[in-house]
């Protein structure tokens, strides 16, 4: 899953790919190096985030979408966690909601995915970004009481009930751990190493570690472009552990290092 920012301010491409030809290029460029998703987003997620309205977001992601569907039936995600953003981007083209909030931040995102019938992903998080720090800088860790997978697992798969309680088909839903959201470096490394566990559920994992501060944290690489070597490190642990499906920035590196570990 190739990650295509189009905002000005999120934490490693921000402003990158906010013009239209420009995102599409690098739509293009990333499957040409392999990704079998492109994944889109209006508002960034990083930490301390600014807040972005729904008409701004369709604004920014709805002509991407049409111009990156009108050359290829790549499936296609929108990043949101707004129902109003999430239709706009299916009318566009789009196959597949990423909602980093699981469907608790607007209750009409699992009607509209049960009606459409599409692909949903659903994250953990303990609070939105606005109101979370960087891995690395929190002042009170977060509290799992001891059991970050256990907890994380539980919450994730009470979400899926809630989605299946929708209607939404329980082949449409993927779960994501939320790498990097609400969890300090020790609890991201924590979930990593318990990979094995959450793929337990039986549903699809995704695993979204691409160029996180917990990853920086190990070896000082302040800038999120100076942390491939550490994701790929992280996804050849994850496809060793069972996971298949990656949200990554660099889509050439992570499929050449998928490959090398199932090779193995």
């Amino acid at each position: 899953m190739g990650i295509l920012n189009v905002t000005p301010d999120s934490f490693s491409d921000g402003g990158q790919f906010a013009c239209v030809d420009d995102a599409i290029a690098h739509a293009q460029h990333m499957m040409g190096q392999g990704a079998a998703i492109i994944d889109i987003g209006g508002e960034s997620t990083r930490p301390g985030a600014e807040r972005i309205g729904a008409d701004e977001q369709i604004r920014r992601v709805v002509p991407v979408i049409e111009a990156i569907r009108s050359r290829t039936d790549i499936p296609i995600s929108i990043d949101t966690t707004r129902a109003e953003v999430a239709k706009a981007a299916l009318d566009a083209g789009a196959t597949i909601i990423n909602d980093v909030s699981a469907g608790l931040e607007d209750r009409a995102m699992f009607l509209l995915a049960a009606d459409r019938g599409c692909g949903i992903v659903l994250m953990h998080r303990l609070c939105p970004p606005d109101e979370d720090t960087w891995s690395d800088q929190y002042e009170t860790d977060p509290d799992y009481g001891g059991d970050v997978v256990g907890r994380v697992r539980s919450w994730l798969l009470s979400r899926a009930d809630a989605a299946m309680e929708a209607g939404i088909h329980p082949d449409a839903i993927c779960l994501d751990p939320g790498l990097g959201f609400g969890k300090n470096v020790c609890q991201n490394w924590k979930l990593v190493a318990g990979t094995a566990e959450i793929i337990e559920t039986g549903y699809p994992i995704l695993a979204a570690a691409s160029r996180k501060s917990f990853i920086g944290a190990v070896t000082n690489a302040a800038t999120p472009a100076d942390r491939l070597q550490g994701s790929l490190a992280v996804t050849a642990l994850q496809v060793a552990a069972g996971a298949r499906l990656f949200r990554v920035h660099d889509v050439g590196d992570h499929v050449h290092a998928a490959k090398q570990v199932w090779a193995g």
